[in-house]
């Protein structure tokens, strides 16, 4: 039995995780932990840490997850250059799933990006659009910001020179080394992702949309049970689901 302990537990991705658990036979949650709580005070309860809480919070929790040996499944987005460096100085130490995105369909949606832009070559501009609900505060959603870096990754380009954020006023015409990338707020969207890739007289659109929240904490549980037996290190959905 894999013993789990959320944090972030009040949030609408630890509801759905508590919800989700009871789909997966040999996984448990040992407890769960929101503002205000002490993660400390449980962590010897559990077997992974599944952490869906606040950006600002992750690195603390990896600190404590790596003091007690703990696994740990990293779902929170919008990390600072600095937060994601104290977060990896600890892959040696434990076994840890850091994901954009923990839906099986967006990870197929990665892996078909990387093909096609291999595929397609050079000659078709790249955009990326995503829309999620009202209250995300981060943007782009790290989802689109996992598709930016594959496509730059194919096309050798340094991200954060390629990245076009928007366009507003008098931009010029489009260069062949833009990335660009669209940010939609509103309603109660889940999560909308679409790869376009265009050229002249054909364009090739790949998109994800997802109607609820399951998907995310189904994988993320998966990711769970698939972590806690493996040796530390830096792992991602593409690994729990066999992709690489």
């Amino acid at each position: 039995m894999t013993r789990v302990i959320i944090t972030g537990a009040k949030g609408r991705m630890g509801q759905a995780l508590t919800a989700c658990a009871r789909n997966f036979r040999d996984l448990e949650i040992a407890a769960r932990v929101d503002m205000g709580d002490e993660l400390s005070a449980v962590i010897s309860k559990g077997d992974v840490v599944v952490d869906f809480s606040l950006h600002s919070a992750t690195a603390g929790i990896v600190e404590l997850c790596a003091k007690d040996k703990k696994a740990v499944v990293i779902g929170t987005t919008g990390h600072s250059d600095k937060e994601k460096a104290q977060i990896e100085r600890r892959k040696n130490e434990i076994a840890m799933v850091w994901a954009s995105n923990f839906s099986t369909g967006v990870n197929t949606l990665f892996w078909l990006t990387r093909k096609a832009a291999e595929i397609l070559g050079p000659d078709f501009d790249l955009e990326i659009v995503e829309m999620h609900h009202r209250m995300k505060k981060d943007a782009p959603s790290g989802t689109a910001k996992s598709l930016a870096e594959i496509l730059a990754g194919v096309r050798k380009l340094q991200l954060d020179k390629a990245a076009r954020h928007g366009r507003a006023g008098i931009v010029g015409e489009r260069t062949p080394s833009e990335i660009g990338i669209h940010s939609i707020r509103g309603g109660d969207v889940v999560g909308d992702h679409t790869v376009i890739f265009a050229n002249a007289g054909e364009r090739l659109e790949l998109s994800h949309k997802a109607s609820s929240r399951e998907t995310f904490a189904n994988g993320a549980l998966r990711a769970a049970f698939w972590v806690a037996k493996r040796p530390p290190g830096l792992y991602d959905m593409q690994d729990v689901l066999g992709l690489k």
